[in-house]
């Protein structure tokens, strides 16, 4: 029996569970056994390697489009590192690094009224994110919290509810939409690409913030990730079609329904992310270490290793 084999025999079980649990059904049983076998064991082989070549805890930068399933994806990845390669992992979210409302709020009012919308690189916390880092990192490790957003109101939780790291983790992915990113050329700026930067955004003074915000804080803390796996989208026009799906998910699973999307806000939402999605396509695909192509059906293509 072959490692990979052994690995699929004993993950198989638990990755079956995962998906029942996050509620994936539209597709067969072998659909799901060949996803795993050619695309989430080889990844998870190739993380074990690189981790076992690094002296340090490894970082991973696990980036996608809105809904490309990414989170489940990287919480796929954990169960096989933990389950058979017997890891220490850290699932992270940049999500849940995001300013508060209240900082928002006022973010809109001093700079531009579009940061008040979550998302775009300027509304994260920076510092929070660094200290996320430097806590992982160093060698006399000690317990710390990290901060956990809900988007259903919209706003970071209580410190009380943040997530517990009791112990350093041998490998960390950290995952979000936009991680990896560049800056754009000021030149590509000028021209809009949807309507909400058309008419809320004449100056393009909030796209050159955002812009700028890519140049300089963004640019340090992505460059503390090792190594970067990038899933490629078929095209753009697929976010708004996954991204109403995951809105759907979201709303049974909240107990409240303030702040989930209706389809015409998921529409105007998906429009902050567009110009930076587009960029990572053609910057990503080139630049990342692993690049998976996914499928119009959300399904996996191939993987390309590229170290």
């Amino acid at each position: 029996m072959t490692e990979t084999e052994d690995c699929f025999l004993k993950v198989r079980k638990d990755y079956l569970k995962f998906l029942s649990k996050e509620k994936i059904y539209g597709e067969s049983l072998r659909a799901k056994i060949i996803r795993l076998k050619k695309f989430y064991i080889p990844l998870s082989f190739w993380i074990n390697s690189k981790y076992k070549q690094h002296e340090n805890t490894l970082f991973l930068g696990f980036s996608g489009s809105q809904g490309s399933g990414k989170t489940t994806a990287a919480n796929i990845l954990k169960i096989i590192l933990k389950k058979f390669f017997k890891r220490r992992i850290q699932v992270s979210s940049i999500d849940d690094f995001y300013k508060t409302l209240k900082v928002r709020n006022k973010m809109s009012d001093k700079i531009h009224h579009l940061f008040k919308t979550r998302g775009v690189p300027g509304t994260h916390d920076i510092n929070l994110i660094k200290n996320f880092f430097y806590s992982m990192k160093r060698k006399k490790f000690k317990k710390f919290k990290a901060p956990k957003f809900d988007k259903s109101t919209d706003d970071r939780l209580k410190k009380k509810y943040w997530y517990n790291i009791k112990k350093k983790p041998q490998i960390v992915i950290f995952e979000g939409w936009c991680i990896g990113a560049k800056p754009q050329s000021n030149f590509l700026l000028k021209k809009p690409l949807n309507s909400l930067e058309k008419y809320e955004d004449k100056d393009s003074a909030w796209r050159k913030r955002v812009n700028k915000n890519l140049k300089n804080d963004y640019k340090k803390i992505f460059a503390m990730i090792d190594f970067f796996i990038f899933m490629k989208i078929p095209n753009f026009n697929l976010v708004f079609k996954w991204r109403l799906l995951q809105e759907n998910k979201l709303r049974k699973k909240s107990h409240s329904r303030k702040k989930i999307m209706s389809f015409n806000e998921i529409k105007r939402f998906i429009m902050f992310y567009e110009r930076i999605t587009l960029q990572m396509i053609k910057d990503l695909s080139k630049s990342a270490s692993v690049v998976i192509f996914l499928k119009k059906n959300h399904g996996m293509k191939k993987i390309l290793f590229r170290s």
